[in-house]
């Protein structure tokens, strides 16, 4: 598994069979530069490994992701959402982790 220091990933699903992954950093401008690095490569392994399936989940892709950046004040904060295909989900756990299950 590849250690992210800044990001944890949330799993939700909805009835069509997308999961959502979403993390959520928010640190002072010191971190900003180490949570944008661990974006890259969470992102650089989806394309890695998915290189033809990035795109709306509605034309049949494996993943998209969006990305949301804002600093209020001396915090920045940042999200990345990851729209997935099951097939993505299986492959992304092993690697990054997601929520301890219950």
């Amino acid at each position: 598994m590849l250690a992210l220091r800044y990001l944890s990933f949330d799993l939700s699903d909805n009835d069509e069979g997308v999961t959502t992954l979403e993390a959520l950093a928010s640190t002072s401008a010191a971190q900003h530069a180490a949570v944008l690095a661990e974006v890259q490569q969470v992102l650089d392994w989806a394309r890695q490994h998915f290189p033809h399936g990035h795109g709306p989940l509605d034309d049949g892709m494996d993943w998209d992701e969006d990305l949301q950046v804002s600093v209020e004040g001396p915090w920045h904060s940042v999200t990345l959402t990851l729209a997935a295909s099951a097939r993505f989900v299986e492959a992304f756990l092993p690697v990054f982790g997601g929520p301890p299950e219950d």
